[in-house]
């Protein structure tokens, strides 16, 4: 089976990721188990280097570049015709070369396929600020804000800036006008993207990852300028992230980036991919919308109250990780067990689930 064929058949699997490592079979990942192929034994380092060889001459990129660089990985995504796109992480391990492919179907995603609710949604309704999508890797971020990204693009008019490493959903010019830079193809690095974006009459910038205090600082200012801006953090919770964007900060620095964030952060969404006992995921919600409380919490440094402040906010679209995982163990999507696992305050949900009967 060439590389198309199998790109192909991997489509049609729904499969998410695919990998390509010496010691295993081609491996790939569906509703979050790893299924081995039986159509080939382990691969040696020659296989996955003519493998790896094979994506770069489809994707039109040379790998003799790669091959000779000092660098030991490499990110770029690439089209199939008629089929999907695919994001691709190339890396060096134990002396071979390996691959791990994200599929990307073509077409944007539909939330109800991915059980994205309305409440997450409606987030994107702000007209300026800071809206920040937060996870692990692999837990539906790119997901989520493309479908924040597409509603905009269809119920507001302006200009929708993204800049991504690399791009993977791509989104046509509805009553908006779309333009998508990718890291660093189109500009060299996120910092960069977001300084010449200012000068592009933006009114909404998708923020691939805020990576650093100078990327961090540029969004936080790009907000307090009447922009809309969304980005992503690999953190777990409203209050994690908050602080995770302090610390990423010079202490003599901290003050002054709190006090902008208390002002411009208009909501966090964080989210989980759990087990489901049907034997695929489900995703689990944390939200977070920015209130008087909220932003007060900010700046005198009680961001660990945050929580009770979201458990109480359920009137204004709010509710907790646990809420969440509550909610799909009452609807008989996820065990109780697995809700303990992935709870953020394992001991409450606990006694929770245990007056409901659900334990």
């Amino acid at each position: 089976m060439n590389l198309t064929e199998f790109l192909s058949s991997m489509i049609e699997a729904r499969a998410s990721d695919i990998f390509i490592v010496a010691g295993l079979p081609l491996t790939y990942r569906v509703d979050g188990r790893q299924v081995r192929s039986s159509e080939s034994g382990p691969l040696m380092p020659a296989d996955t280097e003519a493998a790896v060889r094979a994506i770069y001459e489809v994707a039109g990129r040379p790998y003799d570049r790669f091959a000779a660089s000092a660098n030991h990985d490499e990110d770029f995504s690439f089209a199939l015709f008629g089929i999907g796109r695919f994001r691709v992480n190339v890396f060096r391990q134990r002396g071979s070369v390996g691959a791990v492919i994200r599929v990307i179907p073509f077409g944007l995603p539909d939330p109800a396929d991915y059980d994205i609710p309305e409440e997450v949604l409606r987030v994107a309704r702000f007209q300026k600020g800071l809206v920040l999508v937060t996870g692990p890797a692999g837990a539906g971020k790119s997901t989520t804000l493309a479908c924040m990204i597409d509603r905009l693009n269809h119920e507001r008019s302006g200009h929708i800036i993204t800049m991504e490493d690399p791009i993977e959903y791509v989104h046509r010019h509805g009553s908006c006008i779309v333009t998508q830079r990718e890291i660093p193809t189109d500009v060299a690095t996120y910092a960069e993207a977001l300084r010449s974006a200012m000068r592009e009459a933006p009114d909404v910038i998708l923020l691939g990852e805020m990576r650093d205090a100078e990327t961090i600082g540029t969004a936080v200012t790009a907000a307090e300028m009447a922009q809309l801006i969304f980005s992503t953090l690999h953190t777990t919770g409203a209050a994690g992230t908050v602080d995770r964007i302090i610390d990423a900060f010079q202490p003599t620095q901290q003050r002054q980036i709190r006090m902008q964030l208390s002002q411009v952060l208009q909501a966090i969404v964080s989210q989980q991919l759990v087990p489901t006992v049907d034997g695929g995921v489900a995703p689990a919600f944390e939200i977070m919308i920015t209130n008087t409380a909220i932003r007060n919490l900010i700046r005198e440094e009680k961001t660990h109250q945050i929580d009770s402040v979201i458990a109480a906010g359920g009137a204004d679209g709010m509710r907790t990780m646990d809420q969440s995982l509550f909610n799909l163990v009452r609807a008989g999507r996820i065990t109780a067990e697995t809700a303990l696992q992935y709870a953020i305050h394992q001991e409450a949900l606990g006694r929770r689930l245990e007056v409901e009967g659900l334990i």
